[in-house]
């Protein structure tokens, strides 16, 4: 199976890009690879960076973000008490697939060199 890792690096402005996630792309090349993976790293319904259930507000809810293929490499933050998810990816964040590095773009993705 192939991974892409995906590196939060946008709106760092003190801390070094760091990877925070391998996501199992399956059969995927190239730029569908790319496109999964940044697709399944998003906030939409709850966090992807959490596991199946969530608590909101003192009661559990079904994750609809959760995703098998993804592992997360990075602590969740906790403040007061409260476990908070990481970021969804964004514009200039970066995925490596194979030896290739990507940034991603406005619009879709640019191969860094």
């Amino acid at each position: 199976m192939t991974q892409v890792a995906v590196i939060h690096s946008a709106f760092s402005d003190s801390k070094a890009p760091r990877t925070v996630a391998f996501v199992e792309v399956g059969s995927r090349t190239g730029l569908e690879a790319l496109e999964y993976a940044y697709r399944v790293t998003q906030n939409i319904e709850g966090s992807w960076s959490k596991g199946p259930v969530i608590e909101w507000e003192g009661e559990e809810h079904d994750n609809p973000d959760f995703n098998p293929d993804i592992t997360v490499m990075q602590p969740l933050h906790v403040k007061d008490g409260k476990t908070y998810g990481l970021r969804s990816t964004s514009m200039g964040d970066q995925m490596l697939l194979g030896n290739r590095k990507y940034e991603v773009d406005v619009v879709g993705f640019k191969e860094l060199g």
